[in-house]
């Protein structure tokens, strides 16, 4: 007859263990999401951007601008293309849950680099007639917009 197998009983408490620690962060993830109307953000709906109280200001301000009449948030703030689109407000949306949830940011909130290039290559898109004459400097690089227009839209 075999001997006991070792490490069973190490193994069943690790899976265990595994086990209810998937059901624990599946738990509080699906909380979170339910808690931050997580599904809000799949719409272009720019009131989901004010679900967080640090947002609301520049809500506000978006709303009262000329903008609101033509753009939403997500116009200035994700790629145009779908894979784009749908991969930058994901990226986004873990990164905005992740802060929001931790306190882990700065206030106040600035733009990244990599989202005032996203916002710059919007305004030139949109703004295409005006600024096909000026869509690139005398180096050759693309203008931003941004640099004279910065508090355009909120």
């Amino acid at each position: 007859m075999p001997g006991p197998v070792s490490g069973r009983p190490r193994r069943t408490r690790n899976r265990v263990f595994l086990s209810v620690l998937i059901v624990f962060i599946t738990a509080l993830s699906a909380y979170t999401f339910f808690y931050a109307r997580g599904t809000s953000y799949l719409s272009d709906d720019p009131r989901a951007c004010a679900n967080c109280h640090i947002m609301r200001s520049h809500f506000d301000d978006w709303n009262r601008s000329s903008h609101k009449a033509a753009a939403s948030c997500n116009s200035c703030h994700v790629p145009d293309g779908f894979l784009a689109h749908w991969a930058i407000k994901a990226v986004d949306g873990l990164k905005h849950s992740f802060a929001f949830t931790t306190g882990f940011f700065e206030e106040p909130i600035r733009i990244t680099a990599f989202d005032r290039r996203i916002a710059a290559a919007n305004c030139l898109r949109c703004h295409e007639t005006i600024t096909s004459a000026i869509a690139v400097d005398a180096h050759g690089r693309k203008t931003d917009c941004l640099r004279c227009h910065r508090h355009v839209g909120h």
